[in-house]
């Protein structure tokens, strides 16, 4: 049987990436995202691959609209298997600098967005057979407190720790039909990333053990493993996908 997978954040980058990954793993992929023309590009790549495709141009954290989204695919596909969490943004304004609204709305999109497509998708996993699998991007960020370069600060940091926190409680509930786990990507060739990997890019790479900054495949190599091994016995866990990030 065909699985199916959704992701939020899927029309470029780290989402297109893990999409993409899914889909070649033989994945049916629902996407989730504002960036229309992008995630029609996106839909039409996994059909290139010969699975199915899914679009919706949608607010992710719009807890509602999470939850027609994950009805429309389960009346579509009559399951759900993996649920992706990619969906967020940063705001990299000091504490004294950032207003409450746009403190809130990185909190929403980046953290609210997965208890909103978690609330959503979670019955239908415990009620297949099969389970799920549940996955959220969170960052290196929720680890260190926010990097030196200013990519993002205290609101991101704190949403991308939030979803460590979530990942462990609902490994706990969820288990043993659903698993919950995280994967904190570090410095990620990006469109968000592509201002600062122009200007900084040798001196970024030199606080790598790896030497070079990730890429979305990178992170879609955990996401695909974590989606697809049959017998995995892990959950509630954060994996580092950094390169070994010493020093930045």
């Amino acid at each position: 049987m065909t699985k199916t997978a959704l992701v939020t954040g899927g029309a470029r980058g780290i989402g297109r990436a893990c999409a993409l990954a899914l889909a070649d793993a033989g994945f049916d992929v629902a996407l989730v995202d504002l960036l229309e023309v992008e995630m029609a590009a996106t839909a039409r790549d996994i059909e290139a691959r010969g699975r199915r495709a899914l679009t919706f141009q949608a607010d992710v954290s719009d807890f509602a609209r999470a939850h027609a989204i994950v009805e429309q695919v389960g009346a579509t596909w009559k399951q759900l298997d993996v649920l992706l969490n990619n969906a967020g943004a940063a705001n990299p304004k000091p504490i004294l600098e950032i207003t409450e609204a746009e403190f809130d709305r990185t909190i929403a999109i980046n953290l609210k967005s997965c208890f909103n497509f978690i609330h959503a998708a979670a019955p239908v996993m415990l009620e297949q057979d099969a389970g799920g699998r549940i996955i959220s991007i969170s960052s290196i960020n929720a680890l260190s407190g926010g990097v030196t370069s200013a990519v993002s600060k205290h609101a991101y940091a704190a949403a991308k720790a939030g979803i460590l926190g979530l990942t462990r409680s609902l490994a706990k509930e969820l288990g043993p039909k659903v698993a919950v786990n995280a994967i904190c990507p570090g410095i990620i060739a990006t469109d968000l990333l592509r201002n600062l990997l122009d200007d900084r890019k040798e001196q970024l790479t030199a606080g790598i053990a790896m030497g070079r900054v990730g890429t979305p495949e990178d992170v879609a190599s955990i996401v695909r493993y974590l989606a697809t091994e049959a017998h995995m016995f892990m959950t509630g866990q954060h994996f580092v996908v950094d390169g070994f990030q010493w020093s930045c």
